[in-house]
């Protein structure tokens, strides 16, 4: 008995679903089965808050107010909060409009990093050629003063003088061949560095406007809490500073 069931099992027709006839393979896949209902579904959930969304709009109460109306305006086709103003940037507006806290935190927290390692490997060598300082240097008497030679007590070129950083001596100079450096190479230095150097300015600016969201972002999500007094606004936000509000001290039970 158990060998003829095997026998009819091994037997049986196997049923494959229908393929796209030749004449309409112009029109891509045939849609089985789960594919229609996935799409079905994918209907009628969009039927469904449609329908709930027009139900909302008939039950509104045409005297219902609440302060957002008279909080925020459309200003050439576009929405916008009559508390973040004019006065930010477009890229601080869509920022705080579309991410997070936490998002806007970790970003400021990945230009810091960068901008640290830009500035150990830069030295920032021609600040501080810039920066104006004093050198006293002590002679014996008035004779050495009248014929003191700068170059000669710092044993460098005289063209060498201005620089601060990397002053090589005669010494050094010496072993140098004219041909060591090529003045393409130098060039070339120079260009990178110029591009290094403005990579940080860039970087520092955009660390800062991340900060002025980071901290517009930590007040509203203050003012969201429950509070007896509402908090007044001092400062009004602008794009180098995030708005200024003083909050009433509240007791913690």
């Amino acid at each position: 008995m158990s060998s003829w069931k095997k026998a009819s099992k091994s037997n049986q027709k196997v049923h494959r679903e229908r393929a796209q006839p030749a004449a309409r393979e112009h029109l891509g896949a045939l849609e089985k089965k789960k594919d229609y209902k996935q799409r079905a579904n994918d209907q009628h959930q969009k039927d469904a808050t449609l329908k709930a969304l027009r139900k909302r709009a008939l039950n509104k109460n045409p005297d219902e107010f609440y302060h957002h109306m008279i909080n925020s305006k459309i200003q050439r086709g576009e929405h916008r909060e009559l508390e973040q103003g004019d006065e930010f940037t477009m890229d601080q507006i869509k920022l705080m409009q579309t991410q997070d806290l936490k998002y806007v935190t970790m970003k400021r927290t990945m230009e810091a990093n960068k901008i640290r390692r830009l500035q150990s490997q830069l030295h920032m060598t021609d600040i501080v050629n810039e920066t104006p300082n004093n050198h006293i240097f002590f002679v014996e008497d008035g004779e050495e003063a009248t014929n003191f030679d700068l170059a000669a007590r710092l044993d460098t070129h005289p063209e060498l003088i201005g620089r601060r950083t990397n002053r090589p001596r005669l010494k050094d100079l010496a072993k140098l061949k004219p041909d060591h450096i090529e003045p393409e190479v130098l060039e070339r230095i120079a260009r990178e560095r110029d591009l290094c150097y403005n990579e940080l300015k860039r970087r520092i600016e955009r660390e800062k406007e991340l900060a002025v969201v980071q901290k517009t972002l930590e007040i509203k999500r203050s003012l969201k809490e429950k509070r007896k007094t509402q908090p007044k606004r001092v400062k009004k936000g602008t794009a180098d500073r995030a708005p200024v509000y003083r909050f009433q001290y509240e007791r913690k039970r």
